[in-house]
Order: structure tokens, then C-alpha cells, then sequence
């Protein structure tokens, strides 16, 4: 009998700090940097469509996938039933709480070492020629001013670490699951790092690292990312879906997009409803059929 989920007590407020508190103090800092020059500056990145085209956590579930984690179904199924809900605009509170309390939940039993070994074996054969090379090249001129660089995504911690390492980056925040002795117990720590609670994340670790964040860095493709982008003195677009160009337009905020042509307008259609459905729901569906 799986442990009861404690999350279910804590209010959507509370889950999405604790999620920011987690992520920020799991957050890794190369120790092989050396110290910035700009110590009170930094840049925030969002992953999925900002930094690498695609949602990761779907590139690593696709991984999964063809080393027989899960069916074919299991992650077509719940993608659809999300994606449904997304785009209807009506989403059963039960369903979403069975979302979020099952995502990840299929690493359960498995242990830390096994996800960062498959991780890495997966950013090699799946992630490493996504990834934006104007966003990266963005990415090292905040390096150059010798400021440090962060991820901030709700892909799992384990992922966004790797990511951040291959980059040369500084290091990551990213969706925590909680583990025991090394071992994963299939709950999250609060919630995903998702909205809000990048922005808690972004908060707690300017805290920790003495960052001014009116002179730091954030950029991402999603309006579900303002309260991040809001934080900081120089927030920019990137890839924006159709809200976020608006807003951005409306603010006098920059604007990147690195897609072209029709790449880009079908993207700004689909994302939001199946990127989202994935990201939310792949680890769900698994986690159900494991159950069972």
C-alpha cells in the first residue's frame, strides 16, 4: 500500500512553496565554477520550449518507454484524457488531484542512481540536438558577464540537473520527488514546479545565493510562467505561445522566437494543450498501470 500522499492537507498556496523551497534547496551549484564576477545578478531559464524544443519530461518518458517501463497505451491514454481537459476548459477536481498525486509516482521503488544513469543515457540519444542554440547562445552571455544561470522547470529535478551540467550551466531547479535511503517513494515533495511555484523557488534561492532579482535575468515560452517572469527586472519571451507574445508586446518586454514559419504557428496551437498534457500526465498514467 503506497504511503499517504501528505500533500493532499497542504492548500495549492502551500504546495506550491513547499515545491519552490524543495527545488531551491535541491538546486546544485557547480562547485568547479569559478565565482562570479556578478554576484548579485543572475538568469532564470525555463526548459520545455525555452531552452529545448519539446517537453523533456516527454523525451525522457519516450526513453522509458523503449526500455519497457510502460506501454505504448499508458502514455497515449493519459495524454489524450489531459489534453481533452485543457482544451475544453473543464478539468474534475478529482482527476486533477489524481494527476498530481500520481506524477512520477512511477519511479517508486527505483532508485536515485538508476534515474540519473537513465538520464543521462537518455539527454544523449533524445535531448542533446533539441536543445535552442539561440536560447543557448542567450544562456552563455549571461555566463560571459560572469553571472550565474539557473534552470527553473517542473521536468524532475534528476533531468534538469543533467540538462544544466551538459549546458555548463550553473545548476537547476526542477520537480522534486521525495526518496528514502536512496530509494524513490512515488510522492513529490508539495507539488510540481509549475506557475507559482517557480516563482517560490526563484524567491527562496535569490534568498540563499544574495541575488537582486530587479537586476536579474528570466526567460520562458509560457503565460503560465509570468509569475516567474514578473519577478525579475528582465524578463523575456521566448518561443512565447500567444498569451505571453501579447503580454510581453504589452510590457515592452523582448521577444525571441527561434521557430519559423508554420513550425511556429503550429506550435503555438498545440503546445499548451499537449505539452502540458504530457508533462502532467505522462508519469500518471504509469503510475496507475504499475498499481494495477
Amino acid at each position: 500500500m503506497p504511503p499517504p500522499d501528505r500533500s493532499r492537507q497542504l492548500n495549492l498556496q502551500q504546495r506550491s512553496t513547499l515545491a519552490g523551497e524543495a527545488a531551491a534547496a535541491a538546486a546544485e551549484v557547480e562547485t568547479a565554477l569559478v565565482t562570479p564576477s556578478d554576484s548579485v545578478a543572475a538568469a532564470f531559464f525555463d526548459v520545455d520550449n525555452t531552452v529545448m524544443q519539446g517537453a523533456s519530461i516527454f523525451h525522457f518518458a519516450r526513453g522509458l518507454h523503449r526500455r519497457d517501463f510502460f506501454t505504448t497505451r499508458d502514455i497515449l491514454g493519459a495524454a489524450w484524457k489531459q489534453a481533452y481537459f485543457r482544451m475544453v476548459g473543464v478539468e474534475d477536481p478529482e482527476h486533477v488531484a489524481q494527476a498530481r498525486n500520481s506524477a512520477l509516482s512511477f519511479i517508486a521503488g527505483h532508485t536515485v542512481t538508476e534515474l540519473q544513469e537513465l538520464g543521462e543515457e537518455i539527454f544523449d540519444e533524445a535531448m542533446a540536438h533539441r536543445i535552442w542554440p539561440g536560447t543557448r547562445a542567450l544562456a552563455q552571455l549571461h555566463l560571459d558577464r560572469g553571472q550565474r544561470v539557473w534552470l527553473v522547470t517542473a521536468a524532475p529535478i534528476e533531468i534538469a540537473t543533467i540538462i544544466a551540467r551538459r549546458l555548463g550551466l550553473t545548476g537547476a531547479m526542477g520537480t522534486v520527488s521525495e526518496h528514502v535511503d536512496g530509494v524513490y517513494t512515488g510522492l513529490l515533495v508539495g507539488d510540481m514546479l509549475h506557475g507559482p511555484a517557480k516563482a517560490e523557488a526563484i524567491k527562496a534561492l535569490a534568498a540563499r545565493e544574495g541575488l537582486d532579482l530587479a537586476a536579474c535575468s528570466a526567460y520562458s515560452d509560457s503565460f503560465n510562467d509570468l509569475p516567474m517572469l514578473s519577478l525579475v527586472g528582465d524578463p523575456v519571451a521566448i518561443n512565447p505561445d500567444a498569451r505571453l507574445r501579447a503580454h510581453a508586446r504589452a510590457q515592452g518586454w523582448r521577444v525571441r522566437d527561434y521557430r519559423t514559419g508554420r513550425k511556429a504557428a503550429r506550435a503555438g496551437l498545440v503546445v499548451g494543450a499537449v505539452t502540458g498534457a504530457v508533462s502532467g500526465s505522462v508519469a500518471a498514467a504509469v503510475a496507475l498501470r504499475r498499481r494495477r
